[in-house]
């Protein structure tokens, strides 16, 4: 799919990965929009960077844990630019909570990283088929983690909302063709982000020594793969790993 001209909605577009796909999108060709929640000087960066490139873009704020908030999100975007053709999945909420500590993953804990990182993706998706469906070559691109793949990550509600993501990716790559194309990234450790300048040093440092290519990804890294998805034409249903080679 040629991407100049194209309309693509990117969650969570203040932070580091979000705003890495939106501008990577922007240099395609892309109009973008982004949504935010906590973080509103990071997203008019973003859409600074956006119009730097010379596109068009706009910002709406949208807590994903509130699913009635969501479709006048994607019809407000539809508005704002006029259409909509690519929705990317990247907004996420997660906390460090250790695998073997069940007790402190309250019911609380657990219902909100489901709600945002699994059953806010899906609605954003059925918000979003019509208009993606209108044009006739949509896309839809989920950004899930490694720990949706294997028993790891910041927590086991985070991990299980991953697998769900990557599974609600294969879903939906039958549910919305063949207008539509849903693919997903699942990265790993994602270098220079404030997500990873949380985790413990020792922690960041083992990773690295693990990797196959002697450093992890980079938001790049992902955005980049983000514009591959959108631009394929037979590739749906499919779930690519960017980790540098964690074993």
């Amino acid at each position: 799919m040629e991407l100049t001209g194209r309309v693509a909605l990117v969650t969570g577009g203040s932070g580091d990965i979000g705003r890495a796909i939106a501008v990577a999108l922007a240099e395609a060709g892309a109009d973008v929009a982004i949504t935010w929640v906590g973080h509103e000087a990071g997203a008019v960066e973003t859409c600074r960077e956006i119009e730097a490139r010379g596109r068009r873009s706009a910002r709406v704020r949208l807590d994903q844990a509130d699913p009635a908030a969501i479709a006048p999100a994607v019809e407000r975007v539809a508005t704002a630019l006029g259409r909509l053709d690519i929705l990317v999945n990247n907004a996420g909420w997660n906390i460090g909570i250790p695998f073997r500590d069940l007790d402190a993953l309250t019911l609380e804990i657990w219902d909100r990283i489901q709600d945002v990182n699994t059953r806010g993706p899906f609605l954003l998706a059925q918000a979003a088929a019509r208009h993606l469906r209108a044009q006739g070559a949509g896309r839809i691109v989920n950004i899930a983690s490694v720990a949706g793949l294997k028993p790891t990550g910041s927590s086991i509600a985070y991990a299980v909302s991953k697998a769900g993501l990557v599974h609600l990716t294969r879903c939906l790559a039958v549910a919305l063709s063949p207008e539509i194309a849903v693919n997903c990234v699942a990265p790993g450790l994602v270098e220079g982000t404030r997500m990873a300048r949380r985790l413990p040093e020792a922690v960041v440092d083992d990773y690295r020594r693990r990797v196959l290519l002697g450093r992890p990804a980079l938001a790049d890294d992902i955005a980049a793969q983000v514009v591959a998805f959108c631009r394929a034409d037979s590739v749906t249903g499919q779930v690519l790993t960017i980790d540098g080679g964690y074993v």
